[in-house]
């Protein structure tokens, strides 16, 4: 990826679909997510999303959410996953998405992905995924993480998905608190971690983590930038201008229109580049790529 000719990258897009009918979420938590968002449901396939990012001229972070010991709904390819990106490497990032739940397994599966698939990060969501973050549960999977020098991305605060859904879907939100992400941060020192959106009703607690941990950084997905909340806009110009990441949450919202709100919010003219793109290049070594 040549991320200089780029002018944006987006590091929160999810993959909701292998082309073959295969799902990564129950059609229920899909229909909840598409509800809750006012957006109708759109699965584009991985081509079509390298292929919509091409046009316009951005760089994506892909991932899935493998959901499979807490509900049982099988989960996507992480192996076509980052085999397809490959195809589209000018402006596809391939994370990786193993439920902690497959403990040492799923800690070797991860090595080999990135070792031998070229995968560049991990996404977790603890909400839908049933786990705390400090239980122990992905520590497996983090070692590996920080050994191979790649990120982990933690969803953070409320999520659409289950949401209007008779108990959530069984859902617990408290589970994606990042305060719970802070001492993953004190465990592994050295892993570069991303906690993604505005993190509601925990949004303080998510700057205080990020303004205290060197190596704890913010995605802005899932909210339109006019909704942020004060202190977060108010932060992201100021004292953590260096760890806030553009990500849209695609498809569910698009990143034409976060882009076009994030024009109307008040930051300072050197601060607008490090959001949208340069922080990424930073966070996600692209620079460090190129040179091999």
């Amino acid at each position: 990826m040549d991320h200089t000719r780029l002018e944006a990258i987006d590091v929160h897009v999810h993959i909701e679909t292998d082309g073959r009918g295969n799902m990564s979420l129950p059609q229920a938590f899909l229909e909840a997510s598409a509800k809750h968002f006012g957006a109708d449901h759109r699965a584009p396939t991985l081509p079509e999303i390298a292929d919509y990012y091409r046009r316009l001229n951005m760089g994506a972070v892909v991932f899935t959410v493998d959901i499979e010991s807490a509900t049982g709904h099988p989960a996507l390819s992480n192996e076509e996953i980052a085999t397809a990106a490959a195809e589209h490497a000018d402006v596809l990032i391939p994370f990786a998405s193993i439920d902690p739940a497959k403990g040492r397994a799923g800690a070797r599966r991860f090595r080999k992905l990135v070792t031998e698939y070229g995968v560049r990060g991990l996404k977790f969501h603890p909400s839908i995924q049933d786990f705390a973050p400090n239980d122990g549960s992905a520590y497996p999977l983090l070692e590996v993480a920080q050994e191979l020098g790649v990120p982990a991305l933690f969803h953070t605060g409320q999520t659409g998905i289950g949401a209007g859904l008779p108990g959530g879907g069984g859902i617990k939100l408290g589970l994606s608190n990042p305060m719970l992400v802070d001492e993953v941060a004190v465990e592994f020192p050295d892993l570069t971690i991303i906690l993604a959106h505005p993190s509601f009703p925990w949004q303080d607690e998510a700057l205080a983590v990020a303004n205290h941990k060197p190596n704890v950084h913010i995605d802005l997905s899932g909210w339109s930038p006019k909704y942020f909340p004060p202190q977060l806009v108010r932060y992201a110009n100021s004292l953590l201008q260096d760890k806030v990441l553009f990500g849209s949450d695609y498809p569910l919202i698009t990143p034409e229109r976060w882009l076009r709100d994030f024009a109307q919010l008040d930051l300072k003219p050197h601060v607008r580049p490090k959001i949208i793109k340069d922080n990424a290049v930073r966070v996600l070594k692209l620079d460090q790529q190129e040179d091999k």
